[in-house]
């Protein structure tokens, strides 16, 4: 069987790699985040949360695969098994059970901040070794910081 190297010498298949690895971490975990909040938020903004919460989800679940299939793409393999998404994600985890909708908003703003915080310093990384990657993160960072913007606006 025949191994993707593609065009990139070792340590920009490395670099890129790694980056468009954690990257894929934190978005398959901001989907189950999204996901577990949507089926467990409660107030009187639960609707138009509900909703918006499912938005993200789709969004991560899009660029996750986006994100992988870079990875592939470039000789580098991807992985999104759960215990390697649980130790390797930065975002913040989510408690068991109903959550208030402010409580809701502020957990999901923190997630996402954090993602655009990873999500900039990839696009920093990959400047060097892989324009292709730098630009689906750049495309990526773009659409977590309308949901931030989103976000941010209901407190």
């Amino acid at each position: 069987m025949a191994i993707v190297r593609g065009t990139f010498s070792d340590e920009a298949r490395k670099t890129t790699g790694e980056a468009l690895q954690q990257v894929l971490a934190d978005l398959i975990n901001l989907g189950l985040l999204a996901k577990q909040a949507h089926w467990n938020v409660t107030g009187p903004n639960f609707r138009s949360l509900h909703l918006q919460l499912d938005e993200i989800a789709d969004l991560a679940r899009g660029f996750s695969d986006q994100v992988a299939e870079r990875a592939a793409a470039i000789g580098f393999n991807p992985d999104g098994r759960a215990a390697t998404v649980a130790g390797a994600s930065t975002l913040p985890d989510i408690e068991h059970g109903d959550i208030e909708d402010g409580a809701v908003v502020e957990i999901i703003s923190d997630a996402l901040l954090i993602l655009i915080r990873t999500l900039r310093g990839t696009v920093s990384e990959t400047a060097q070794t892989d324009l292709v990657s730098q630009g689906l993160l750049i495309e990526i960072t773009a659409a977590i910081e309308k949901q931030y913007w989103l976000f941010q606006a209901q407190h």
